[in-house]
């Protein structure tokens, strides 16, 4: 069947969930720079040489995109002895990571480096010790893993063929989770799938699947064939990734679920699959049904493509996406949001490119001049943003009488506006200190305020946005309709 259902009505975070991920980790290098010149040794181009980033790779990404969707990550995985392990260690601890690691004295940390020219890689570096494991490595590794699945509730495995999952340690992942009652989740590297027994669910692409089974997987029927024949061959349900066209799920139990890709501009691929891994197992562990999970599978990934490198997805910028296609597919509500999310939101639309807009008020009793207000606001950025005076806030600005309707209610009537991407409430009389946090593009309000007069205009200028003052629709204000509906009627 193909799912056309929407997306997760409540998702706000797998917090209270615990995944143990095993795995090769590696460390992804990105030499930032520019080119202006090809070089007169070779005809190669001169990357004049701007910055460093460094983050978390393979297993440990997984482990990362886990801890930004609200879970709880135990890593487990082997590194080298060197300035590589200590540099992952470091990213993944303070992402919140529990790092279980097992250093190889001698060892090299598997690294990926890639030289960038603007958006554009213009070569990647790998460097790779063998790190072959002995008798003794693969003890250690799996007395830590044992240690690990206290208390855990799913367990990934990232296969990245650098030689940590041995056939021992697999055996031993496999054994122990069962023993337990965890399921395990498998992102397969092996040409053989066979040694991934054991495992509940087993997530391939089409590359890997065809690879797997002798068979092409060009269209959905050879796909499915090829899926048949590894659930039938491993016992395990199987997750086909299928890049542009979405993703495919195949069950023990004869079930097939086909779901579309979500559309999205395509930056970089890097990781993708390791988010897909950490939100479908993440999903299934806490309880939804597969082709929920899958749906937040599938958003998480349309979300990182988006960004430069390997890079994770955090619960919030989840929450936005998946309200937005609730708002496109059924136009349900926008998001109510704390100042911390909407400031974490707010990134995430930049770093897609988008424009923000923020306009601000009571809105106590919503009428035409407000709803004008909006549209023209919503007109001059692709995502708006509206600060919502809290009841406190509006009985010291408009007296004890007021609000007549209750912050709660406020905020939910501003959601439904179709204008409208997200609420924030704030408590100062002022929405400066909010919007010194959101750094809005764009800063909208009534033209019955000079520039000079609107809370915010400065730092809005001093960013490089714009101030836009939207002509107000005379004859409409909440005042005038609470006048109004206390004077009798003739």
């Amino acid at each position: 069947m193909t799912d056309r259902t929407s997306p997760l009505d409540r998702f706000t975070s797998f917090e209270g969930v615990t995944v143990v991920v095993i795995g090769d980790v590696m460390l992804d290098a990105y030499l930032q720079g520019h080119v202006s010149r090809i070089s007169p040794e070779a005809p190669v181009p001169v990357v004049k040489h701007a910055r460093d980033r460094f983050t978390a790779g393979g297993a440990a990404n997984v482990a990362l995109n886990a801890v930004a969707l609200g879970a709880s990550a135990r890593l487990i995985g082997v590194v080298g002895d060197d300035q590589a392990a200590d540099q992952l260690r470091a990213i993944a601890e303070q992402a919140g990571v529990s790092c279980r690691l097992l250093g190889l004295k001698g060892g090299e940390t598997t690294t990926k480096t890639r030289v960038l020219a603007g958006a554009h890689q213009v070569v990647r570096i790998d460097r790779e010790g063998s790190n072959a494991l002995s008798a003794e490595d693969e003890a250690a590794l799996i007395a830590l893993f044992e240690q690990a699945l206290d208390q855990a509730d799913a367990v990934i495995v990232s296969d990245y063929a650098k030689g940590c999952l041995t056939d021992a340690v697999l055996a031993a992942v496999f054994d122990r989770a069962r023993k337990v009652g965890v399921p395990v989740f498998v992102d397969p590297k092996r040409p053989d799938f066979s040694a991934y027994r054991g495992a509940a669910y087993i997530k391939p692409n089409r590359s890997e699947l065809a690879g797997a089974t002798g068979r092409r997987c060009d269209d959905d029927a050879a796909v499915g064939a090829a899926a048949r024949q590894v659930v039938d061959q491993t016992g395990a349900n199987l997750l086909v990734t299928r890049s542009e066209q979405g993703m495919a799920f195949y069950g023990v139990d004869g079930e097939a679920i086909l779901l579309e890709t979500e559309a999205a501009e395509v930056f970089d691929v890097s990781g993708a699959g390791d988010t897909v891994m950490a939100a479908f197992a993440l999903g299934v562990a806490s309880g939804l049904p597969v082709v929920r999970a899958m749906r937040l599978a599938n958003t998480a990934a349309s979300i990182v493509v988006s960004k430069a490198g390997t890079a994770v997805v955090s619960a919030a910028e989840l929450r936005t996406v998946l309200n937005h296609q609730d708002q496109r597919d059924d136009h349900r509500d926008g998001l109510i949001l704390s100042r911390a999310d909407a400031r974490a939101v707010r990134g995430a639309w930049r770093d897609q490119g988008l424009s923000v807009g923020f306009t601000n008020g009571c809105f106590d009793l919503l009428h035409p001049g407000h709803v004008a207000l909006l549209r023209e606001a919503a007109s001059h950025c692709d995502r708006l943003i509206v600060g919502l005076n809290s009841d406190a806030s509006v009985r010291r600005l408009k007296g004890e009488t007021r609000p007549i309707q209750s912050e709660g209610a406020r905020a939910e009537v501003m959601a439904a506006i179709r204008h409208v991407d997200a609420v924030v409430l704030f408590e100062e009389d002022t929405p400066y200190e909010l919007i010194a946090a959101l750094e809005p593009d764009v800063l909208v309000k009534g033209a019955d305020y000079q520039e000079h007069q609107i809370v915010g205009a400065d730092l809005v200028r001093a960013k490089g946005g714009i101030i836009v003052r939207v002509e107000l629709r005379a004859g409409h204000s909440t005042t005038g309709l609470v006048d109004r509906s206390r004077t009798p009627s003739a």
